[in-house]
């Protein structure tokens, strides 16, 4: 699977992950699907903010075209990077997914209310996680036309 913008370019995807083990399923993910798109992996609230805010080690970041975000992470909750995405003008034009183990109405509900694109309950099964990514990807790259980057 070779997913790219229109201009041929692959999608940047900023996945906001504190779990080793996510990472690195969904880098396998993105590896056993052939998916050419680039991930890049921030650990925790702050780091992400940083990151989308181009700021010190990130000052040459590029900006994600989609990023995917775990509610519970350490320094700052997925909540408030959420929060502080959506309430950016220039930021808050990327999509969101909210990629977390909540299936919690209020997780949900307060997603939703902080204006994420999409919420999805990770499966703990390494296949069904792997489809998962997939259709995230296949959805977000493929059948959703994105904003130009900044």
């Amino acid at each position: 699977m070779s997913i790219e913008r229109e201009s041929g370019t692959p999608i940047e995807v900023l996945l906001v992950e504190d779990d080793p083990g996510d990472v690195l399923m969904t880098q396998e993910a993105f590896e056993e699907h052939k998916v050419r798109n680039r991930l890049n992996v921030v650990s925790d609230g702050s780091e992400a903010l940083s990151y989308l805010r181009r700021e010190g080690q990130y000052a040459d970041a590029v900006r994600p075209d989609l990023i995917l975000l775990d509610l519970n992470l350490p320094k700052r909750d997925g909540r408030e990077v959420l929060a502080e995405i959506k309430k950016d003008d220039d930021l808050g034009r990327i999509p969101v997914v909210v990629l977390t183990t909540s299936s919690a109405d209020e997780d949900i509900l307060r997603s939703y209310q902080l204006h994420a694109n999409a919420y999805v309950t990770k499966p703990v099964d390494f296949e069904r996680f792997i489809a998962v990514i997939r259709q995230i990807d296949e959805f977000f790259v493929s059948v959703v036309k994105l904003p130009p980057r900044a």
